[in-house]
């Protein structure tokens, strides 16, 4: 669903909520968070502003239905509208796809979401879900993992029939040593374990953002977070097989 509506004011606000995981080191996250808390990755919360605008955008999508392909997520997923609009056309055009990214968003902002209108009525083939770097900064590994976990159980109980990809959180910051990648670089180890191979799929493409070394260049994510054109490309050619594949199309 590529819209020229005004959401780009949300999403260029967003960047900011996106880049605070930029100094966050995962022992401080430990040390910072007791056993006992509440894990606020699976409370489903809203959001006001142009947020709720774009949320009531999606309803009113997928009301007239005619829903095949998912993609859910923050602003990553949200910028195939922007940096990613050419891919999008090129490998989601024909495909009755729709765009579920809003920017800034964290695991319990999508799961407020799926829950007050954004799947209603509908029977996609596939949803792909890539959720969860916005959490970092707050939440542990394991609570990120269990975000992404409540996420997938509440697609798989309103739509059954759908398959569900979840990709690994894409990486951030320049090297392995940046906390907010180690963050979710943490988190993606037990995200994986909770496909099933089945209906729920794990993939990580990861590696096909970085060089050798594991460093991100700024050719492929300008802020180190967001791809430009040439990054979107290298997503939707890595995942592409996988996609048609779970679409039953191969």
């Amino acid at each position: 669903m590529l819209s020229n509506h005004p959401f780009r004011s949300a999403l260029a606000a967003a960047l900011f909520v996106s880049l605070s995981c930029a100094t966050v080191a995962p022992a401080h996250v430990a040390a910072q968070a007791p056993a006992e808390r509440d894990n606020t990755a699976i409370k489903p919360e809203p959001r006001s502003g142009g947020w709720m605008t774009r949320h009531e955008s999606f309803n009113a999508r997928v009301e007239k239905g005619s829903v095949d392909l998912l993609m859910i997520g923050d602003s990553i997923t949200h910028g195939w509208e922007s940096s990613g609009r050419e891919v999008w056309q090129k490998f989601y055009g024909k495909r009755n796809a729709v765009n579920l990214g809003i920017g800034g968003d964290r695991t319990q902002h999508v799961l407020w979401r799926l829950e007050n209108g954004n799947i209603k009525g509908i029977s996609p083939k596939l949803a792909v879900l890539m959720i969860g770097t916005n959490n970092c900064g707050s939440n542990t590994p394991e609570e990120i993992a269990e975000g992404v976990d409540a996420i997938v159980k509440k697609l798989r109980k309103e739509l059954p029939k759908m398959k569900v990809l979840v990709l690994a959180i894409f990486p951030r910051g320049e090297d392995d040593n940046h906390g907010g990648r180690k963050v979710n670089m943490a988190a993606n180890k037990l995200i994986a374990k909770q496909a099933d191979g089945k209906m729920v799929h794990f993939l990580d493409i990861n590696g096909k953002f970085l060089t050798d070394d594991r460093i991100l260049t700024r050719e492929v994510m300008p802020d180190l977070l967001h791809p430009r054109e040439k990054g979107y490309g290298i997503w939707a050619e890595a995942m592409e097989p996988t996609v048609a594949k779970l679409m039953g199309e191969k």
